[in-house]
């Protein structure tokens, strides 16, 4: 069962959404360490569709760590990913460089408050919705907002960069 929240949580992600002003909900659920898809996990704890939330991978485009946040719906097409940086390659970054990068451990990665300012590309489906869900910045939380302030946050660029 997923409680609600409008009340910081007091991770980097949240921290930096309330020093932004920006409205924001925490989600919180009980996390099944057994799980193989941390995604999907919090789209049916949640009760909303999985296009609805999104996950935040990192990726290796020709030598530079890049974020990529699709719906836990599909997957990452990292050709397009490449392409939506002016990038030739992409391949998928090892979780614990990712994990060293942005602060955070694989299935808590948060797109928002990372330790370092990364290039991100968010799936120009998050467009199509009021608000979408990412993680807030560990297994268990989510927070939901505006797809337009989670792109202005992160200074992302919006693409198509996912599949199916």
């Amino acid at each position: 069962m997923a409680k609600k929240s409008r009340k910081s949580v007091g991770t980097p992600a949240t921290v930096a959404l309330t020093a932004a002003g920006v409205a924001f909900t925490t989600h919180s659920y009980d996390h099944d360490p057994a799980t193989a898809s941390y995604g999907e996990e919090a789209a049916e704890a949640l009760g909303v569709a999985p296009e609805q939330v999104f996950k935040t991978l990192l990726a290796d485009v020709d030598g530079t760590l890049t974020v990529a946040v699709v719906p836990v719906s599909g997957s990452l097409d990292l050709k397009a990913l490449a392409a939506a940086v002016g990038g030739k390659r992409a391949a998928m970054a090892d979780p614990a460089v990712a994990e060293r990068t942005t602060g955070y451990v694989v299935g808590g990665i948060s797109p928002l408050g990372q330790r370092k300012r990364l290039p991100t590309v968010v799936d120009a489906s998050a467009e199509d919705r009021p608000t979408v869900c990412v993680s807030a910045g560990r297994r268990g939380l989510e927070v939901e907002l505006s797809p337009q302030d989670l792109v202005a946050l992160t200074g992302a660029r919006l693409a198509p960069i996912a599949r199916g």
